[in-house]
C-alpha cells in the first residue's frame, strides 16, 4: 500500500529551490568549440591549395612546341647611330672630285655589290652644309634619314634609306635627292601690355649691365642680383654701343610684379681684326635677348640672361 505523504512534506518540497543540471554548451562554450572547427578548416583550405596550385598550373603548362609569350620588348631602331650613318654617306656620295676613292669608300656604306650602281661622272655633284633634319623611323630595322644639303649650290635634301639589324647599319637602297625642306611660317608675335614707367627706370640698369657683360666683367655684380650668376661675354668680343630698344610687360607672368622678363634689343660693335685699322671696328649687329629683372624695392637687379625667341614682328 502506498504511503500517504504529508502535506506539509509536500508544501515543503515546493518552497525549495529544484536542483538543475546545466545544458551542453552553456556558457559560452558551444561557440568555441564552434570556432575551433572553422579554425581547422581553414587550416585544411590553405594546405590543400598550397599544394594543389603548382601542381595544377604544372598540369596547364603549354608544351615546347607552343609558342612562348615575349618577355622583352623588340629594340627601337637606332635613330642617333642611323643620323650619323647617313650623314657620313651623303657626305662621300655627294664628293664627285674623285671617281674611283669615291667608290672606294661608298663599299663601307652599301651591301657587296652594290657600289656600281652608283657611279656618277667627275665634277658632277658637290655637297655642302650637310645635316641631318630627320629621321623617319618605319618600323624596328629600317628608316628614311633626311639629309639637308647645298648640292651643286642649291639647297636640297637627300633621302638615305637605312636597314639595321640591331648590331649593325647598311642602305637598304639608292639615295634620292628631293626638295628641300619647307621653311616654317612664323606667326605674328602676340601683343601685350607695356609698362612705360618701369621701362624707364630699367633703361639705364640694363646699359649699364650689357656693357659690363661684354667689357668689365669685374663689374658685372653691381648689375646682377645677389645669389644669381652670370656669366660674362669673353673679352674683347663685341663692344657695347647702346640699348635700341626695351620692352617691359605691364604684369609678370607669374603674378609677381617684382620679377619681369624684358625684351632687349643690343647694338653691338664688333672690334676690328685687321691691325691695320686700330681703333676702328669692323662693323655693327643688333641682337635680342630676353633678360629677366628683380626689383628689390628701390633698384632693379638682372637675373637671368637669354636669347629672345619670337623677336621678329611676325
Amino acid at each position: 500500500m502506498a504511503k500517504v505523504r504529508d502535506r506539509a512534506d509536500d508544501d515543503h518540497d515546493l518552497d525549495a529551490p529544484r536542483t538543475r543540471t546545466p545544458r551542453a554548451g552553456a556558457g559560452g562554450r558551444w561557440w568555441v568549440g564552434v570556432g575551433r572547427v572553422l579554425l581547422w578548416a581553414f587550416i585544411i583550405v590553405v594546405i590543400f591549395n598550397g599544394i594543389w596550385f603548382p601542381i595544377r598550373n604544372g598540369f596547364s603548362l603549354p608544351g615546347s612546341s607552343a609558342a612562348e609569350p615575349e618577355t622583352s620588348e623588340s629594340a627601337a631602331f637606332p635613330e642617333t647611330s642611323a643620323a650619323a650613318f647617313a650623314l657620313r654617306f651623303a657626305g662621300t656620295y655627294l664628293d664627285t672630285s674623285d671617281p674611283e676613292a669615291r667608290q672606294a669608300a661608298l663599299a663601307a656604306f652599301v651591301p657587296e655589290g652594290e657600289t656600281g650602281g652608283m657611279n656618277l661622272p667627275a665634277d658632277s655633284l658637290s655637297g655642302d652644309n650637310l645635316t641631318v633634319v630627320a629621321v623617319d623611323v618605319l618600323d624596328d630595322h629600317n628608316a628614311r634619314v633626311v639629309v639637308r644639303a647645298d648640292v651643286n649650290g642649291e639647297p636640297m635634301s637627300l633621302q638615305v634609306p637605312v636597314y639595321s639589324d640591331g648590331d649593325a647599319l647598311v642602305l637598304s637602297g639608292r639615295p634620292a635627292l628631293m626638295a628641300a625642306p619647307a621653311q616654317a611660317e612664323l606667326p605674328r608675335a602676340q601683343s601685350y601690355d607695356t609698362d612705360e614707367q618701369a621701362a624707364e627706370q630699367l633703361a639705364d640698369t640694363l646699359s649699364g649691365f650689357f656693357e659690363v657683360y661684354a667689357e668689365e666683367a669685374g663689374h658685372l655684380d653691381r648689375y646682377v642680383e645677389p645669389g644669381a650668376t652670370i656669366a660674362p661675354l669673353p673679352a674683347n668680343t663685341l663692344e657695347f654701343d647702346e640699348l635700341s630698344d626695351i620692352t617691359v610687360p605691364s604684369r609678370s607672368s607669374t603674378g609677381d610684379d617684382d620679377v619681369r622678363q624684358v625684351s632687349a634689343t643690343v647694338a653691338w660693335s664688333l672690334p676690328s681684326t685687321e691691325p691695320d685699322e686700330g681703333a676702328a671696328g669692323a662693323g655693327a649687329m643688333e641682337q635680342n635677348y630676353l633678360v629677366t629683372v628683380v626689383n628689390s624695392g628701390n633698384e632693379w637687379y638682372v637675373r637671368d640672361i637669354q636669347g629672345a625667341p619670337h623677336s621678329f614682328s611676325g
